[in-house]
């Protein structure tokens, strides 16, 4: 291997350097969520990642202005804090229900089981939501960007 091949798998990411190794061994990974019976593209599909991202802006934002609405004219020290629980209340409430946030459904997403894709039971929505508020199971992630907090609770987040 020269330097500019390992340069260059290093600019791509790990996943298409491990795809260039795979290539090379005669594996294939096929496309993100095709081992879950997913479709590679359109409604059911793996959610983007930017998608994610921006779902998970919006709904911290709305979190932030109920936590900063329902404190104001007290100390705002602990806006955080109370946006985190809001946070987490609003998770819990609205994907266990609607089986979306108010991000999400903005922007096209939503969270199902993998046992059976449909909407997701109350008690492995209540898991998901306690993982999500860690925050470290989010941040670990598979080759079909399921967070820890995705696989551990039997969920996927899927377009709409």
């Amino acid at each position: 291997m020269d330097k500019r091949e390992a340069i260059g798998s290093w600019l791509s990411g790990p996943r298409a350097a491990a795809e260039g190794m795979a290539e090379k061994a005669g594996t294939d990974f096929g496309y993100r969520g095709e081992r879950l019976g997913l479709p590679e593209e359109g409604p059911g599909s793996i959610a983007p990642f930017g998608r994610r991202v921006g779902a998970l802006f919006i709904d911290w934002g709305i979190s932030a202005l109920i936590a900063f609405g329902l404190l104001a004219g007290r100390k705002l020290e602990g806006t955080n804090n109370w946006a985190l629980v809001v946070f987490l209340v609003m998770s819990l409430l609205t994907v266990g229900t609607v089986g979306a946030t108010p991000g999400k459904r903005l922007l096209g997403l939503r969270v199902v089981s993998l046992h059976g894709l449909g909407k997701l039971p109350v008690w492995r929505t209540l898991v998901r939501t306690v993982l999500l508020g860690v925050a470290v199971p989010a941040l670990i992630w598979d080759r079909d960007n399921r967070g820890l907090h995705d696989q551990l609770s039997g969920s996927v987040q899927v377009r709409i």
